[in-house]
């Protein structure tokens, strides 16, 4: 089985954004809901534990903002539920795999519906719940015993994961409706700092950040406080674009000159493009309040769908910069989105 537990590394500080981030189904389907596709619950899996591969129980009841009643993965975070197309494990069967549904730790197998090419934020109803998408995709930390049979595994790169939003009883043989609407643009936030992923320091930033993002009109997906260290942010970067799919991410710290500051160069190694405007702004408005701006190494660039921009790190420097760009940024993040058109064309 492919494990479904992201490994967190110690000194990682998890600020749990869940009940901010959830909605009730009246707020989610009125949003320009429409239903694009269906498909067919082909088995509904659990397991007590986790680590091991989930039974096939026919039926179960998913809890609002919690997931599968008596499943080990269940909770309050954003992979409550994962999901693989049915035809996907058939065509990895064809290879000579012989798995069964849930071997590879999902809760939901459906056909007819390719999961894996869904938008985050995609609602599915099935059995009266409704379920959100929030990530495609996983990292996988040790190679499971299909792995090991196969060469392959298909759950990190075919299975997705949801939260659910309104509780409802999933059956084998329930049709499941792919219902697409209008996102909020989604968010999240990294703070950097050794002390205070230690404890050592209260983070003050993150949460400023959340707050005038949250003011804008976004949803704080996740904020998390990380150590100085550029692998460990490289990662959380590329999972939150990538995997997440969230539109903006804002780090504040590590953009200094000392050794340990590394966020320019974390941030710089994942992007696929530059977006250097957003810095040099940031930078022009700061030197109108001190010369020491010039000693800010801030950068901005595009993965995917996802803008990243490096904020300073004293939540003075961050309430000047945001008050600044942040209502910009919206334009950028809108274009790349598809919801608005780039400047200048009518």
């Amino acid at each position: 089985m492919s494990s479904e537990n992201e490994i967190m590394s110690s000194g990682d500080s998890v600020m749990s954004n869940e009940d901010e981030v959830m909605s009730s189904e009246n707020e989610v389907m009125s949003n320009e809901s429409k239903i694009m596709s269906s498909g067919v619950v082909k088995a509904v899996c659990i397991s007590d534990t986790k680590g091991v591969q989930k039974k096939n129980v026919g039926s179960a009841r998913f809890l609002a903002n919690w997931g599968a009643e008596g499943d080990a993965h269940a909770g309050n975070w954003h992979r409550q539920v994962s999901l693989l197309s049915y035809d996907k494990v058939e065509g990895f069967n064809a290879l000579g795999a012989g798995v069964g549904h849930g071997d590879f730790g999902e809760n939901i197998v459906a056909g007819g519906i390719d999961f894996r090419a869904l938008p985050v934020g995609t609602l599915l109803k099935c059995g009266g719940a409704v379920l959100e998408i929030t990530q495609i995709g996983k990292e996988c930390h040790a190679h499971c015993s299909i792995y090991h049979k196969m060469g392959d595994c298909i759950m990190p790169r075919e299975g997705v994961f949801a939260r659910v939003i309104t509780e409802g009883v999933i059956s084998a043989g329930d049709r499941m409706d792919v219902v697409l609407h209008k996102t909020p643009l989604r968010a999240a936030v990294i703070t950097l700092s050794d002390k205070g992923a230690a404890g050592l320091r209260e983070d003050e930033s993150g949460p400023l950040i959340g707050r005038m993002l949250k003011e804008a009109g976004y949803v704080v997906e996740e904020r998390r406080v990380l150590p100085d260290d550029r692998t460990r942010l490289e990662s959380l970067l590329t999972n939150l674009s990538d995997r997440r799919r969230v539109d903006l991410i804002l780090t504040t710290g590590g953009t200094g000159f000392s050794r340990r500051d590394v966020t320019p160069e974390a941030t710089l190694a994942v992007a696929e493009r530059a977006a250097p405007g957003i810095a040099e702004a940031i930078r022009a408005h700061s030197l109108g309040i001190t010369g020491r701006a010039m000693l800010g190494r801030g950068v901005a660039a595009i993965r995917g769908g996802t803008l990243i921009v490096n904020l300073p790190g004293s939540p003075k420097a961050v309430r000047e910069s945001l008050e600044y760009v942040l209502p910009h940024l919206r334009h950028g993040v809108e274009i790349l989105r598809g919801d608005a058109a780039e400047c200048g064309v009518t």
